[in-house]
């Protein structure tokens, strides 16, 4: 009996982590795939280390402050 309960136990340590990893491709795994190659797919369209930077429109005023008037500090004691 006690060696009936062993052998199970082992057969499950032993055949459980690849039939997880199985169904975790079959369930998960294909969509990752897909998404890896649709990511190369956008990403091959520029070169390796390219660095590109999207401006922010200039503002039309000049002030440098925009919320109302600019009070210089002083400090009281």
């Amino acid at each position: 009996m006690l060696f009936k309960y062993l052998f199970i136990i082992t057969l499950v340590i032993l055949f459980v982590p690849p039939v997880r990893r199985f169904v975790f491709y079959l369930l998960v795994g294909r969509q990752l795939v897909k998404e890896q190659k649709r990511q190369n797919d956008v990403r091959s369209g520029r070169r390796e280390g390219e660095i590109r930077v999207d401006s922010r429109p200039k503002k039309e005023s000049d002030s440098r402050y925009n919320s109302g008037e600019y009070v210089d500090f002083e400090e009281v004691k």
